[in-house]
């Protein structure tokens, strides 16, 4: 059995990637990233145990996308792959970003086999430019690009790790405690992913799926005397409101179930709990607007959405144009992509006897092509 663990660090906040989505969630065919990067690693090689670290808001969908132990990172690298450590039981650890996603299986053996040689094994590659510091020319054959990942001794980086210095990489913190590191030769194909124009030069990264997803929701709340009634993102002139935790939107309600349906994100009782009292009489247009920035970020992008309000009153029709204004601003798509339709159930059941309203909706999502812009 192996006696390796294997680490990826996908905790990031991508503020300097400059695009909507989280750089970890960049979509390979159908793949966000992390998941492309994992399985790429663990297809060239066997590990006792593969570790994620996610930011905490993500640890759930990471885990229900994989069978892997998955931990939530800390306010820093070096953090965050603490957080790691403590569930690595073999002796050896091998530590990589996920934005190094081209690793090759040459390297990963490269640093396997040169495992004992120190207590961090680390890629690096020389520079073949003229380089300056502080204005003077300097030998550029004592100067070298290290990379990821590192192979290390558990033991050594743990303690290595148990300091309020902040490293960059596992090599610098070991040698700073008095550890050793052994050099091999590193491989360009494990250039970092920092800025969106990094991208063009990866090769085995493909474009993302051009697949469309497609979600429904379904919502229902009955009426509350002298409340304000707020549907699809508008006010409307009524005695009453909707009975409910929020202001009690519920086209918004079912347009978040819908986007979060295509997602396979859950439902709007999982991102927004209604035990929660942080969401007691919360606008419903700004938990929409929380809804879009999550999908953006995941690497997901709105293509479509249909409401069918069911209501035997309030009457809607005044009303529909507003509303596809105010939930196509929200959705960040133009309205000729949103349509809300409006009926009764003919005097039929709870909605006939004006005791609240249904909506229905669907909305269908695409992921973010990074490949072409």
């Amino acid at each position: 059995m192996s006696d390796l663990t294997l680490i990826l660090l996908a905790a990031g906040n991508s503020s300097r990637f400059k695009v909507p989505v989280k750089k970890q969630w960049l979509r390979i065919d159908h793949d966000p990233l992390w998941l492309y990067v994992t399985n790429r690693i663990t297809d060239m090689e066997s590990f006792a145990k593969v570790i994620i670290v996610a930011h905490t808001d993500e640890v759930s969908f990471m885990q229900s996308m994989c069978e892997h132990t998955i931990v939530v990172g800390g306010d820093s690298r070096q953090h965050s792959l603490l957080n790691a450590m403590k569930h690595v039981e073999t002796s050896h650890v091998l530590v990589n970003d996920i934005a190094r996603s081209c690793v090759s299986s040459e390297l990963i053996q490269r640093l396997i086999n040169a495992k004992e040689f120190a207590d961090c094994i680390v890629p690096a590659l020389s520079i073949n430019d003229t380089i300056l510091y502080n204005n003077e020319t300097i030998n550029r054959d004592q100067v070298k690009r290290v990379q990821t990942p590192q192979l290390s001794k558990t033991s050594i980086l743990i303690q290595a790790l148990k300091t309020t210095v902040e490293y960059t990489d596992e090599s610098s913190a070991i040698i700073a405690s008095g550890g050793t590191r052994h050099l091999i030769e590193g491989d360009i194909l494990a250039d970092k992913i920092t800025h969106v124009s990094d991208l063009s030069a990866l090769q085995c990264l493909k474009s993302p799926s051009s697949a469309i997803f497609t979600g429904n929701g379904f919502d229902v709340h009955g009426f509350e005397e002298g409340k304000p009634m707020v549907l699809g993102g508008v006010k409307l002139e009524s005695p009453f409101g909707f009975l409910a935790h929020s202001d009690g939107d519920v086209a918004i309600h079912a347009l978040i179930d819908a986007l979060l349906g295509a997602a396979c994100l859950g439902d709007i009782g999982m991102l927004f709990p209604d035990t929660d009292s942080a969401y007691k009489n919360a606008d419903s247009k700004e938990l929409l607007e929380q809804c879009v920035l999550k999908l953006h970020q995941f690497g997901f992008l709105i293509l479509h959405a249909d409401i069918t309000i069911i209501a035997q009153t309030p009457k809607i029709s005044p009303y529909k144009e507003q509303m596809r204004h105010a939930l196509s601003s929200l959705l960040q798509i133009p309205r000729s992509r949103l349509n809300i339709k409006a009926t009764t159930t003919e005097h039929l059941g709870f909605i006939g006897r004006k005791e609240g309203v249904g909506v229905l909706a669907t909305a269908s999502l695409y992921y973010f092509d990074w490949k072409n812009g």
